[in-house]
């Protein structure tokens, strides 16, 4: 026997492990979670099963969002940090795979190379979730789209203007706009463009499935926000990356979302991040707080969604 798994494993990797059915399932299961938890109904289809959560990089709403959905599906969660664990100490990733999927039933992954999440999945026999790496994070994308779809309906044909890093949430919203046919128009500036690769997957898909979907890279945000339905951002440096904050800072001045920029977008539009935000840098505290900002929405769906991605995989 390899795992306490009997069936055949699905990993979440990036959104290309996940069809556009399946996306549209997790958000019909998420909504339906959701709303049982509101209403305070018990749902445990993960009774008896277990979570590894495997950390290299820190976090508050990942950490919170999946071990307080294993408890509510009636589940349990394991917080693993690599620095207590023998990884911290030199075990191959791939040994501490295989010993893992001998005890859970599924391990979430939070890292920096996203060659090690590979890794993971490669030798583990249970389903691994990539909870971010450096080159993309799902569950954050799918609970974004999530969110803009309970306040304004589906997204496809919808215009998304991201503005800022073309880093792994960069990547996975370019990911995410072939899967569901939105147009994704990006400001960012020169010398911080997404990966070629992963604008040329999203592409590749966009042909195969006849998406209505679009990616384009601009410099100025004020052209990329011009009538979009949403805006997003993240923060300028992110982890790892504390050496590089002066240059970022001084290449990244002129790409905070203010109430000027705001403006150019629809009346109606809303506004994401994906916290933590640094308030006067990529956003300002007026936008954050404002009328059109759902942060708060966003972040409290990752439970929801991760919750329909856990009983998906694991269940």
């Amino acid at each position: 026997m390899n795992s306490l798994s009997s069936t055949p494993k699905r990993d979440l990797l990036s959104l290309l492990d996940l069809s556009t059915a399946e996306i549209l399932h997790l958000f019909a299961r998420a909504s339906i979670l959701k709303t049982a938890l509101k209403a305070g109904e018990t749902v445990h289809p993960l009774k008896g099963r277990t979570l590894a959560m495997v950390f290299e990089k820190p976090s508050t709403r990942t950490r919170v969002s999946f071990e307080t959905g294993m408890y509510q599906l009636g589940g349990h969660a394991l917080f693993l940090s690599s620095k207590e664990m023998q990884l911290g100490r030199g075990e191959e990733i791939s040994d501490s795979a295989r010993v893992l999927s001998r005890y859970v039933n599924g391990i979430m992954v939070r890292t920096f190379a996203h060659e090690n999440l590979l890794t993971m999945a490669r030798y583990a026999t249970v389903p691994v979730i990539n909870g971010l790496s450096d080159d993309f994070h799902p569950c954050q994308i799918l609970t974004d789209i999530f969110t803009f779809q309970e306040h304004r309906g589906p997204i496809a044909g919808r215009k998304v203007a991201w503005i800022g890093d073309g880093n792994n949430v960069a990547h996975s919203w370019i990911l995410a706009a072939a899967r569901l046919g939105f147009h994704l128009v990006m400001a960012i500036p020169n010398g911080y463009e997404p990966k070629a690769s992963v604008l040329e997957k999203a592409n590749q898909e966009i042909a195969k499935q006849a998406s209505q979907g679009s990616i384009t890279l601009l410099r100025q945000p004020s052209d990329a926000v011009a009538d979009a339905d949403l805006v997003t951002t993240d923060a300028w440096t992110s982890m790892g990356q504390e050496q590089e904050q002066k240059k970022r800072q001084k290449a990244f001045a002129d790409y905070c979302v203010d109430s000027k920029l705001m403006r150019k977008a629809k009346a109606e539009a809303l506004f994401m991040h994906c916290l933590p935000a640094h308030r006067g840098e990529e956003v300002t505290s007026e936008v954050l707080d404002g009328p059109q900002s759902v942060v708060w929405d966003e972040a409290e769906n990752r439970l929801h969604v991760q919750k329909a991605i856990l009983e998906w995989l694991l269940a």
